[in-house]
């Protein structure tokens, strides 16, 4: 009876130990890496502070996106992963997933349903899912200028971004072949579908890049994305490049004369991935689970001008935090903003983008 006893006691002893330890992992700090600055601070607002009030589990940011890929590649060829979930540029997890180093998510396992009950699988924007990529935003790199400098209207077309006699001044462009070379082509006439087609032919590649000597003599280069606004606020440039929330940022914000081009916008996703071999899947679910749900990914666009992945949270986008301002007319997915947005292909990046880069080099440099 006394060695019953004592294994009975062993035995709850071991239930409460192993149900403790499930308790702590469930309570450790989710460590997420992302790209600092108003992005972050937009995801920390809309889903980790709530996630924290509702769970208790601190989040950890280290804002390491910009060499998520390299250090996702090294941690889990290490099998040292101390990251829980990383924000990735969606060409940047196609080719992480493609070479094992991500776990793949079911999304109707993973993530909410909308409100109405459509499956996750169904909710978010066509083609922005992946085998291991979480949507989370759109956004869109565009041009934009200082009215200041046109005050008779500034460029409207793609084609007028080239037209330097009737909008004179320097142009900042992100000194990178994407989305340049595809811009060039539809500036030489090209039909916004049919980009890719010609410019993954060496005849379209020369004509793009002979179109951009036209425009050279007025270029000056970026390469980080405050540069644009600050270019532009400065009399540097008179038309700029730039992503969408940091125009939107500077207007809203500081005030500045700017004015967005939504002609052949360039848009992208941008979300969440997990490192394969990831320690604390449980809180990793959890977490992608709430942060991903319909009201949380509306919550973002209080605080940056990127649309929501989901079809379901648009409806729900309402004003910005701090000035009150709609947040709407901002979206690069709201209507009129929308009608001639070019989806930037990552798969045509990930073929040829090693060689364009070389000759981009090459380029800029002669």
């Amino acid at each position: 009876m006394r060695l019953l006893k004592s294994l009975a006691l062993a035995s709850a002893a071991s239930v409460v130990a192993i149900a403790g330890a499930a308790i702590a992992q469930d309570k450790q700090p989710l460590t997420i890496v992302s790209w600092g600055g108003a992005y972050s601070m937009s995801q920390q607002k809309a889903y980790s502070e709530p996630y924290t009030a509702k769970t208790g589990i601190k989040i950890l940011n280290e804002d390491k996106s910009n060499e998520a890929l390299a250090g996702v590649r090294s941690q889990v060829e290490a099998g040292q992963v101390t990251w829980d979930i990383v924000d990735m540029l969606q060409s940047d997890a196609q080719r992480a997933c493609e070479e094992g180093l991500l776990q793949k998510i079911n999304p109707d396992e993973w993530l909410a349903p909308a409100p109405d009950g459509t499956p996750a699988s169904q909710d978010f924007i066509e083609g922005t899912l992946g085998e291991c990529f979480i949507p989370q935003i759109l956004y869109a790199t565009l041009f934009a200028y200082d009215t200041r400098d046109f005050p008779n209207g500034g460029p409207q077309t793609i084609a007028d971004i080239w037209d330097v006699q009737k909008f004179p001044g320097t142009r900042a462009l992100e000194n990178i072949p994407q989305k340049n070379l595809e811009w060039a082509l539809i500036a030489d006439g090209v039909p916004a579908e049919e980009v890719y087609t010609v410019l993954a032919t060496e005849e379209g590649q020369d004509r793009a890049f002979k179109k951009l000597d036209e425009l050279k003599p007025n270029i000056i280069w970026w390469t980080q994305g405050a540069q644009p606004p600050q270019l532009l606020a400065d009399g540097e440039a008179a038309i700029a490049t730039a992503y969408n929330g940091r125009i939107f940022s500077a207007q809203v914000d500081e005030k500045q004369p700017f004015k967005i081009m939504w002609d052949r916008q360039m848009f992208e996703v941008d979300g969440w991935t997990i490192p394969a071999g990831v320690k604390n899947e449980a809180g990793v679910k959890d977490y992608i689970f709430f942060a991903t749900d319909t009201q949380r990914l509306a919550d973002q666009s209080k605080y940056i001008a990127y649309a929501p992945a989901r079809k379901s949270s648009i409806p729900l986008v309402g004003k910005h935090e701090a000035t009150g301002e709609e947040m709407l007319p901002h979206m690069p997915t709201q209507e009129d903003n929308f009608k001639t947005a070019v989806r930037f292909d990552t798969d045509f990046w990930a073929t040829y983008g090693d060689a364009l880069e070389e000759r981009w080099n090459a380029w800029v440099n002669s």
